[in-house]
């Protein structure tokens, strides 16, 4: 299933990675280079296991826990509001 950002939830890149802004309570979050790319990749349409098969070939010493570092990452954007099904 597709995932979107909310209407009002904005993504802006940063040195660091990426900076989400919800409008709605003017609270932000701070994504690294890898949170900003797995999120990249969820928002282009990428499904959350070829998230995590695209990021294991790049970080290979960390395959064992990808999976589960993008759904926990999935979650907790969720959690917060930051992400909807589109």
């Amino acid at each position: 299933m597709p995932i979107a950002l909310p209407r009002d939830v904005t993504a802006t890149e940063s040195a660091d990675g990426l900076v989400l802004l919800d409008q709605r309570n003017g609270m932000y979050w701070l994504l690294n280079g890898t949170g900003a790319t797995t999120l990249r990749l969820i928002l282009d349409g990428y499904s959350p296991a070829a998230t995590a098969a695209r990021l294991a070939r790049d970080f290979p010493d960390a395959s064992e826990r990808i999976t589960a570092d993008v759904q926990s990452l999935l979650a907790a954007l969720r959690e917060a509001g930051l992400l909807e099904d589109a």
